[in-house]
């Protein structure tokens, strides 16, 4: 949260922390500390020094501690973990959701974890293993334990009895999934549900029997995409015999698609995903993160050169075509960059399938031929009254600039047609289609347009 938000919300900064935790002001520090929301406690530990981050958490009431630490990054985790008992640790893990402590739990140490587990109860530990089972980065792994599940033959008012009994240890009870003795998935229905029916309803006659559900064993990114697709608070997860097994609640999701949405990005970038925040990678993590695509990259940028090379005497023959080629290169990728950015969206929200790629192949066409023109057109007039009128450069005649203009536009037209087809070709593949982004994209049409404007050069000037 920003500073002036802060003031704002809670009417003192966290700047005002800093000087009670250094006047040693503590009984006022835990009174301003513990009105804090949690999410915001958590931040404000995390700004502390490593030697005051167990102080300010040991201030917590009993009952924010749990909520509080599991917001924190791992690293911060470890220390207080590593700085407290047995018997305080069991007790945050205990009052931790199942789906936080799993996540604490996948980026800590194994020596840590162990700790962990040893200090949990029997029955606690047994679930926590059984999701960390789960494949990585699925349903099972994303989902949570702790929630109401009702039968059929109850009444709105004995739902309304079972909420009450069991809501503290649920994660969340807006939505409320409907199961039979075998927890076998039957149905779903609300709290809105319950409040607009009468006591004497049954719970059978409300249910909605249509339940989006997913399976332990679906991937994370296909949940966040039904939570989006159908505007959820909360999933059913099931095994493979419809057995309810957890549920996945929306900030769940929103994390997934935060994390998705980063990881594509990197992708993007040529960079290696990472899961650390920026400053909390270290100069090697990152170095390791970004070189092994720049060198793929400039491996392949050697090609260009090889072309260059190549073509040294039509070059020589003509010096003014040189100074085009740059334009040319940029025009080009940024061309089928922005035509992957395109599909690669489009891909990640369900909007393009590659059995779509002739509908998406002939829309890129018809969008290529306008921009083509367009900029060849632009670009004719620039090159004739700039660099040969208004500079008087007498190596650019009709000729030349109809070569660069020509190539221009058929350039444009492959650029976006790579662009559009990659992702695509990945996609059906089984790779990210984020791979095929704009440095990879690039390599590829800088190579291609060099090799279509020495080409048309040859042809048109008899190089």
């Amino acid at each position: 949260m920003e500073k002036e938000d802060f003031v704002e919300t809670y009417g003192f900064s966290p700047d005002d922390l800093d000087q009670l935790l250094a006047d040693k002001k503590y009984r006022m520090l835990r009174e301003k500390v513990n009105d804090l929301n949690e999410a915001d406690i958590a931040e404000y530990i995390e700004s502390l020094p490593d030697d005051k981050q167990l102080l300010v958490f040991r201030m917590l009431a009993k009952d924010k501690a749990s909520d509080v630490f599991a917001f924190l990054p791992a690293d911060v985790q470890e220390i207080i973990i590593n700085s407290i008992t047995d018997n305080e640790l069991g007790r945050i893990i205990e009052d931790l959701y199942v789906d936080d402590a799993v996540d604490m739990l996948e980026e800590l140490p194994a020596t840590v974890v162990r700790r962990v587990l040893k200090s949990a109860k029997p029955e606690t530990r047994s679930l926590i293993n059984q999701f960390l089972n789960y494949p990585e980065n699925s349903a099972g792994s994303i989902m949570t334990a702790e929630y109401i599940a009702l039968k059929q033959e109850m009444q709105v008012h004995d739902a309304f009895d079972y909420i009450r009994s069991h809501a503290e240890q649920s994660e969340s009870i807006y939505v409320l999934f409907v199961t039979d003795q075998q927890r076998h998935l039957e149905g779903v229905v609300t709290v809105k549900d319950l409040l607009l029916h009468d006591y004497e309803d049954y719970i059978g006659d409300i249910m909605d029997d249509n339940v989006i559900r997913c399976v332990t064993t679906d991937d994370q990114e296909d949940v966040a995409e039904l939570f989006n697709r159908y505007d959820l608070l909360s999933l059913a997860v099931v095994d493979q015999e419809n057995r309810l097994v957890g549920i996945v609640t929306v900030d769940d999701a929103v994390d997934v698609m935060e994390d998705e949405a980063t990881e594509d990005i990197e992708k993007m970038a040529a960079i290696l995903p990472t899961e650390k925040p920026y400053f909390k990678t270290g100069v090697f993590a990152t170095w390791k993160s970004r070189i092994p695509w720049l060198m793929l990259l400039m491996v392949g940028a050697t090609f260009t050169g090889i072309i260059i090379s190549n073509f040294e005497n039509q070059l020589a023959a003509c010096v003014a075509l040189t100074g085009f080629i740059p334009m040319l290169m940029d025009t080009a990728g940024n061309s089928g960059s922005q035509s992957s950015v395109t599909i690669i969206r489009a891909l990640s929200l369900g909007d393009v399938e590659f059995r779509d790629i002739f509908r998406v192949i002939w829309k890129e066409v018809r969008v290529a031929v306008a921009c083509g023109v367009t900029l060849a057109a632009v670009n004719f007039l620039k090159i004739w009254l700039i660099d040969r009128m208004l500079l008087g450069n007498s190596g650019i005649t009709l000729m030349v600039d109809a070569v660069v203009c020509i190539t221009l536009c058929v350039t444009i037209i492959c650029a976006k047609l790579v662009g559009c087809t990659l992702p695509l070709l990945a996609d059906k593949l089984g790779f990210d289609p984020a791979v095929m982004a704009s440095p990879f994209i690039t390599t590829i049409v800088d190579a291609l347009s060099l090799l279509i404007f020495f080409n048309f050069a040859r042809m048109m000037l008899g190089l």
